[in-house]
């Protein structure tokens, strides 16, 4: 009977495996043509097509080779196994939310002159397009986060529950979304530009800090609400 479960222990873990290195595979590449466009407007002097073409593959590789290592260590120590994948994912969707964030700025700059500082709305308090934009990378991050969280990070398997899941997972991601935004927007608006930054420069500034801010509440709430085993 020990035998039995050893054996279906290592078949299980096997195929963690090879599950384990397709979502380092995608994560990777994801994160090498996210950070594309966040290098844009970060360091606009070394973006360049030579810059893309080591980034993309140099990303799709190195991070499953970085879990494989990872995994190995984690057999004896299982911590170090799950900060891996808790930074692989928190990596992607900061890149997935500052990505579109740029993506954004630079569509709507060129194609309708539409510069981020630039008042949208005045209810109380000014919102810009920069909070648009926010808001919508946010989402689209968010939902990002929901998938990989709860298919690999977290791994869980509901069944039956997931109308409940969801809901609690919308009750944690309304908050950290207002978290995000409002430390986003309060840093690129209210907060001078360090130095000789640009407003492109400030804005991942802006957002970076609204990401961290609404990444630690969000872990906490999936790991001990949402996903909790």
């Amino acid at each position: 009977m020990a035998k039995t479960k050893i054996a279906a222990s290592k078949i299980m873990q096997a195929k963690m495996d090879k599950r384990d290195y397709y979502f380092g595979t995608v994560a990777g590449l994801l994160i090498g043509l996210l950070f594309l466009p966040v290098l844009k407007a970060a360091k606009p002097e070394f973006f360049s097509f030579k810059i893309a073409v080591f980034i993309i593959p140099f990303f799709t590789i190195a991070t499953p080779i970085g879990l494989l290592v990872a995994h190995y260590i984690g057999r004896k120590l299982h911590v170090v196994w799950q900060l891996a994948k808790f930074m692989v994912t928190g990596g992607l969707n900061a890149l997935v939310d500052l990505g579109i964030l740029s993506i954004l700025i630079f569509f709507f700059r060129s194609n309708f002159g539409i510069d981020a500082k630039k008042t949208l709305l005045t209810l109380g308090i000014t919102i810009t397009f920069y909070s648009l934009y926010k808001s919508i990378s946010f989402i689209i991050a968010n939902i990002n986060s929901y998938f990989w969280n709860k298919h690999w990070t977290f791994e869980k398997k509901s069944a039956g529950k997931s109308g409940v899941e969801f809901f609690q997972f919308f009750v944690v991601s309304v908050v950290g979304f207002l978290v995000n935004v409002i430390v986003a927007s309060y840093v690129f608006k209210s907060i001078p530009a360090i130095g000789s930054l640009t407003n492109d420069q400030w804005g991942l500034i802006g957002a970076a800090a609204g990401s961290i801010a609404g990444l630690a509440w969000n872990f906490l709430g999936y790991k001990f609400w949402v996903f909790k085993k």
